[in-house]
């Protein structure tokens, strides 16, 4: 192992594990925004996860903060339709989008929650990264890409996170994987380490805490 693989290990441990102090704290449920006027106050940096229905935004956060039901799932696409926050450990805000794309819903009030959806993006001065969750069954959708294209515009960075990696054989995964990283790369705000995650089986869950834990100010 070279000086450089060495100290790249050591800045690796030592970020999984301010991640794993991070989530292990305190998270607690703060407020649902239905409309930009009652959004909370902008006084501690925002993680957003952002994606399209179903595809586990809910799930992950839950599984990083070791908590089944701190966000509402459902099975049901298009049933989460606030702005969720959570206080993490009151250091940080979490907050868990309406999906974009499919819902059972009708078409209005679709719209008026993707209106919301990138109003927040584009607005909030304290969001420092959104993690755009992907599935990992199926890659880079249209609507992902559109939803990549107005965070460019807005100058907003984000992360790539593939969900339900447990699903895909493992080659089809890693095919996906190398798919979606080509295409991120075309992007000027997508962070260029892309994110493998599993809900279910725990995969991937202290790369992205490690990840956020790298935003914390002082970091």
């Amino acid at each position: 192992m070279t000086p450089d693989d060495a100290a790249e290990k050591a800045e690796r441990a030592r970020l999984e594990e301010r991640g794993r102090l991070l989530f292990s704290g305190p998270c607690d449920f703060v407020a649902g925004a239905t409309a930009t006027s009652n959004l909370p106050p902008e006084d501690m940096i925002e993680i957003a996860f952002a994606g399209r229905s179903n595809v586990g935004k809910s799930s992950l956060v839950n599984a990083l903060t070791g908590r089944k039901t701190l966000a509402r799932v459902s099975d049901t696409p298009g049933r989460t339709k606030e702005i969720n926050f959570f206080n993490l450990g009151g250091v940080m805000m979490l907050t868990d989008l309406p999906g974009y794309g499919y819902a059972r819903a009708p078409k209005k009030l679709v719209a008026q929650w993707t209106k919301l959806i990138f109003s927040y993006l584009r607005g909030r001065s304290t969001l420092r990264r959104v993690m755009l969750l992907v599935d990992g069954r199926h890659g880079l959708m249209d609507n992902d890409i559109e939803a990549m294209k107005a965070l460019d515009e807005a100058a907003v960075s984000y992360q790539i996170v593939l969900t339900k990696a447990d699903k895909p054989k493992r080659s089809e995964l890693e095919k996906t994987l190398a798919a979606t990283r080509a295409k991120a790369q075309r992007h000027p705000a997508a962070h260029p380490d892309i994110l493998v995650t599993s809900s279910e089986t725990g995969e991937g869950l202290a790369s992205v805490k490690a990840a956020i834990a790298q935003l914390l100010p002082g970091n």
